[in-house]
């Protein structure tokens, strides 16, 4: 499945760009995020509850981040593992462009999911990791402006 999506923020691209960067920012921003903690410069694991339908998962999550390309191109790669529930694999570009209105942030997000999370249908699955996904930028930028204003 792959979810394109852009959001405007009001500040400039390096301060979003650092804020991707910033695990203290992204956890206020993963939905249902119970801990996220930074491994090195570039890994970071976490615990994240997600319910889709009938099915509510934990996932201990793997995240590799690639800032090599920021503050123009931001690159991440994670899986996810449930359990039974099944397991989650995927990667997003996140694109920031500056503008006169602060910093335009575009993302192309591509998951895979396996397992019993599969069988509960793809019009669900789609649906809440579209909710998902909003629900983490709403986050982010409420994140984001509490710390820069």
């Amino acid at each position: 499945m792959v979810l394109e999506e852009e959001v405007q923020l009001p500040l400039d691209r390096q301060t979003v760009f650092q804020a991707l960067n910033d695990p203290e920012i992204l956890k206020q921003s993963i939905p249902g995020c119970e801990e996220l903690n930074q491994l090195n410069d570039n890994e970071m694991e976490a615990t994240v509850v997600v319910k889709f339908g009938p099915v509510k998962a934990s996932f201990n999550s793997n995240v590799e981040i690639d800032p090599s390309q920021g503050p123009a191109l931001f690159k991440l790669t994670g899986k996810g593992d449930a359990g039974v529930a099944g397991f989650a694999n995927g990667g997003a570009d996140v694109h920031l462009d500056e503008n006169a209105d602060g910093t335009l942030l575009k993302y192309t997000v591509n998951i895979d999911i396996s397992g019993k999370l599969a069988q509960v249908g793809g019009r669900l699955i789609e649906g809440t990791t579209k909710r998902l996904a909003r629900k983490f930028f709403e986050n982010f930028e409420s994140a984001l402006l509490a710390k820069h204003t």
